[in-house]
């Protein structure tokens, strides 16, 4: 693949599954550049169509039935140009009511893009990092799997995370385990729910540290009750932490009013708040 992919950000998405469409042919990459008012999908939306399987979506309706026929054309023979742009006015043209305009790019991809692909697609995934290979920690690695997050996964013990993690999750192990705090993307959304109250609050510490003088942690939440909380705020001002930083931390985790602590729940209730934070 040559320049022509270069700033490319693909939103989401089945990317695995469109790898492995691609390794029985060809295919026609479709993403949407840009909408002008009321449109279906957003910027970075994509969809891959070969010869036989559509994988993904740029929104359905005529819109996505007409870039499918224009994409398996191109396969055909009919144009190879890169980075070719279309325009589908949804009103007049496709008599979608959205009403709006969607510009879309294509191009044509194989299996040998396949690092590009997928380097296209983590650079628009936001960054989070999650403290914890329990019961909760596992939910919320599998409700992330399909959101736009690039997840980073931490424990402090050993032979605590599953085998077969999808290519978007690092499994990292740290000992001690706040020590991973420094080395986070910047802007990442941190989640602490480790196995012990004195990990939790290490690793608060920690963030409250890199809050004090970096400032770029987008969110920090601590799984817990109000009561947890009230306690570590306790030993977190004896070491030096003021209530403007401490403010930054939000305890209990998850979307208030959602009942349930099911870790299926919690992770659902995480996943929402963290698309909050986009």
């Amino acid at each position: 693949m040559n320049d022509g992919m270069d700033g490319w950000q693909l939103r989401g998405g089945d990317l695995d599954g469109a790898l492995a469409a691609l390794a029985d042919g060809p295919g026609t990459l479709v993403v949407v550049e840009r909408g002008e008012g009321s449109v279906p999908r957003e910027a970075g939306a994509w969809m891959l169509v070969t010869a036989g399987d559509v994988v993904g979506t740029i929104g359905g309706g005529q819109l996505e039935w007409q870039a499918i026929q224009h994409a398996r054309a191109r396969l055909d023979g009919g144009g190879d140009a890169p980075g070719e742009r279309l325009r589908y006015p949804l009103g007049p043209r496709l008599g979608q009511c959205c009403g709006g305009v969607v510009h879309v790019r294509l191009r044509r991809v194989t299996a040998a893009d396949a690092a590009t692909l997928r380097q296209s697609w983590t650079a628009a995934r936001l960054p989070v990092a999650l403290f914890g290979g329990g019961h909760v920690g596992r939910a919320i690695e599998r409700a992330l799997r399909p959101l736009p997050f690039a997840l980073t996964w931490i424990d402090s013990r050993d032979g605590v995370f599953p085998q077969d993690l999808p290519p978007a999750v690092v499994a990292e192990h740290s000992d001690p385990v706040e020590r991973a705090v420094h080395g986070l993307a910047p802007h990442s959304r941190v989640l602490i729910m480790s196995f012990s109250h004195a990990e939790d609050l290490a690793i608060v510490d920690a963030c409250l540290q890199r809050l004090r003088t970096r400032d770029d942690l987008a969110f920090v939440g601590l799984i817990g009750s109000r009561t947890k909380w009230a306690a570590f705020q306790n030993r977190l001002r004896a070491r030096g932490h003021d209530d403007a930083v401490l403010s930054r931390i939000t305890c209990p985790i998850g979307i208030p009013g959602l009942m349930g602590k099911e870790p299926e729940v919690i992770a659902a209730s995480v996943a929402a708040q963290l698309l909050m934070t986009r």
